[in-house]
């Protein structure tokens, strides 16, 4: 019996396949939740297994070097055993690297463990991606854009908030425990359903390890020096320099091998297509405004504000009620509108939203930030669903793996050099904000010494002479929340400046429909 064409424009999609690949997208949730989870609950974490506050960023880090490292791995892989046994294969140890967290000892044992549920999670997201271009004719994948797109976007802004309730409501150890029930489920279901392809192990012949070896030490060396760079002022840190160097070497490198190897492991060759590269442009940017604002938001919320955890998902969730409303509106235009003009309306409105969001001010709650974030969350599908096909919708059946490993590459490097870079500018800009602000508290101004004396009368009472010291530390905290606000204002206006700069890179796309247009 021959293998089925992969991509048949008059394929009827079975009940099994719409088992098997629901199945694929609960893992891929599963996975990109899983960036995000536990960083509400950090300190929460820390004290579970005693670890130090250096020590315990690399329950994230740790995560993250594993997933980027993997994620261009993925498209060969997939061909080499299929996509059944590799999603079968990664959610399996997903899952079991997940309970194996929960039970963790001491720092070591977490890193090790998180550091393996990055490396079989990444292999689930990309193919995810693939599959939905394989698996589904044409006139299907505009409405399997907007799931996927809902599924991606999703997880990451409901990751804190989520896990800040779970560890609230329970502990810690749920942040992982959650996990294994729907990844038992996921991994049997995908075993039983999944039929997309057949393994070629004939590419074992002449396999490129030195590519392998390369593209893990140019990704894990550039994932920590974008971690540990901000916490360390960059250059001043001697192993930041180290693993800078380290990258650029090896990324050198990589390029090099996989342009010249006979048998690339990771096929450089899809970005000579032009809308793929400049795709993969947009997806970078997508990453940077959706992790930011995903980090920048709550952080405000819980550091000015005080929210607690559920407090700042309650707000956050804004943007997940409007991605949903506007889901079936995007899959319906994506069929009738050039992919670049929605693409164009969609960037507008998320640089919209994060230009309005920078009129923040040190009072802003829910209903302050409300239409900005319903601008944010109505413009991520008019964003998720053109850029998708834009890159990988035209793109031939054998080239989409590959590719889709790319492509979701390049989403999660603009997601950690964004961080990276926001990090830097909030902390320096807080530093020179209140740097000014203090220069107009002072003795020579008489509206200073007017409150000064003010708040000391009012503390007198219950504090006695320690009045007029806590009276200076009420000003110096008020310095510091509004310096950190406007910190605050400058990233989000920052983030506003990467999107508009990505419509002027409109004019390289060439034209191009969705693949459901026409209703094929």
């Amino acid at each position: 019996m021959t293998a089925a064409p992969l991509r048949p424009e008059d394929r009827v999609v079975t009940a099994r396949d719409w088992i098997g690949f629901m199945a694929m997208v609960v893992g891929m949730f599963m996975a990109i939740l899983d960036i995000q989870i536990v960083a509400s609950s950090i300190a929460q974490v820390q004290a579970g297994i005693s670890a130090s506050a250096e020590e315990i960023s690399w329950v994230q880090t740790a995560y993250l070097v594993a997933e980027v490292v993997m994620i261009p791995l993925s498209g060969w892989l997939a061909r080499v055993v299929s996509t059944r046994w590799l999603f079968f294969a990664s959610c399996a140890t997903f899952t079991a690297a997940s309970a194996l967290c929960a039970v963790a000892w001491n720092i070591e044992s977490m890193i090790a463990f998180r550091a393996i549920q990055g490396f079989l999670g990444g292999a689930m997201i990309p193919t995810v991606f693939a599959t939905t271009y394989i698996l589904f004719p044409p006139r299907m994948q505009a409405g399997l854009s907007v799931l996927i797109g809902l599924t991606a976007t999703m997880a990451p802004t409901l990751g804190p908030s989520l896990g800040g309730w779970i560890t609230e409501a329970w502990s810690w150890h749920w942040l992982f425990l959650i996990n294994v029930v729907p990844g038992v489920v996921v991994a049997s279901l995908v075993l039983s359903f999944v039929h997309v392809d057949r393994p070629q192990l004939q590419m074992l012949k002449g396999f490129d390890m030195a590519g392998v070896v390369l593209v893990a030490v140019f990704l894990g060396s550039l994932q920590y020096m974008l971690e540990e760079g901000p916490r360390n002022g960059w250059f001043e840190e001697p192993k930041v320099v180290l693993f800078s160097v380290v990258s650029l070497l090896a990324g050198i490198g990589f390029i090099w091998r996989e342009l010249t190897a006979e048998h690339p492991v990771v096929d450089l060759t899809a970005f000579r297509d032009r809308n793929f590269s400049v795709g993969c442009l947009y997806s970078f940017i997508i990453g940077v405004g959706l992790y930011g604002s995903v980090f920048l938001i709550p952080i405000y919320l819980g550091r000015v504000r005080g929210y607690s955890a559920l407090e700042i998902g309650i707000t956050m969730m804004v943007v997940g009620l409007f991605q949903f409303l506007s889901a079936p509106l995007a899959g319906l235009l994506a069929r009738r509108l050039d992919l670049r003009a929605m693409l164009a309306f969609g960037l507008s409105m998320f640089g919209l939203g994060l230009w309005l969001n920078a009129a923040l001010t040190s009072e802003w709650g829910y209903w302050e930030m409300f239409l900005p974030q319903a601008v944010r969350g109505l413009s991520l599908m008019f964003c998720f669903v053109p850029i998708n096909a834009v890159a990988l919708g035209h793109l031939a059946a054998d080239k989409v793996q590959n590719a889709s490993g790319l492509y979701n590459l390049m989403r999660n490097l603009g997601g950690a050099i964004g961080l990276a870079a926001i990090s830097t500018v909030l902390s320096d800009r807080t530093v020179l904000h209140t740097a000014r602000l203090a220069e107009h508290i002072n003795p020579a101004r008489g509206w200073v010494t007017g409150t000064l004396d003010g708040l000391a009368g009012r503390l007198e009472p219950l504090l006695g002479w320690t009045a007029d010291q806590a009276a200076l530390r009420i000003i110096a905290n008020l310095v510091r929340r509004e310096a950190m606000t406007l910190a605050f204002a400058d990233c989000l206006m920052l983030m506003a400046g990467v999107f508009a700069f990505g419509l002027l890179l409109m004019p390289l796309l060439h034209k191009v429909r969705h693949p459901s247009a026409g209703g094929h």
